[in-house]
C-alpha cells in the first residue's frame, strides 16, 4: 500500500546515512514469489516516483560523495537472489549462473 519513495524514506534512507558514516548496510527483501520484492528493490524508471530502493540508494550515496570534502570512499554493492537454495548474482555478467 506504500510507494517505493515512502519505503525508501522510512527504511533505507537511515541505513544509507549510516553507510555514509562508515557502517555496513544490508537491505534484505524476503517474501513469496510475486509479492513485489523485485519491484520494490528495482522499481521502474518512469514515473520517477516509482524508482526502486536500489536506484534511490545509489543516487543518495553518489550525491553524498559529491558533497563530501577531504574524504575517500570505497563502494561495493551486490544484488543477490536466493531461490530454492540457489544463489545468483544479479549484477554479474551471467545472471542465470548459480554461485557456490
Amino acid at each position: 500500500e506504500h510507494s517505493t519513495e515512502h519505503i525508501y524514506n522510512e527504511v533505507a534512507y537511515p541505513l544509507v546515512e549510516g553507510v555514509m558514516e562508515g557502517y555496513n548496510g544490508t537491505i534484505f527483501a524476503y517474501g513469496q514469489t510475486g509479492s513485489g520484492k523485485s519491484f520494490t528493490m528495482q522499481g521502474v524508471v518512469d514515473p520517477p516516483s516509482q524508482k526502486g530502493i536500489i536506484p534511490r540508494a545509489f543516487e543518495h550515496i553518489f550525491e553524498s560523495i559529491q558533497c563530501a570534502e577531504n574524504a575517500k570512499f570505497l563502494l561495493r554493492a551486490s544484488y543477490l537472489e536466493i531461490y530454492n537454495e540457489d544463489v545468483r548474482d544479479l549484477l554479474g555478467a551471467d545472471t542465470k549462473q548459480k554461485l557456490e
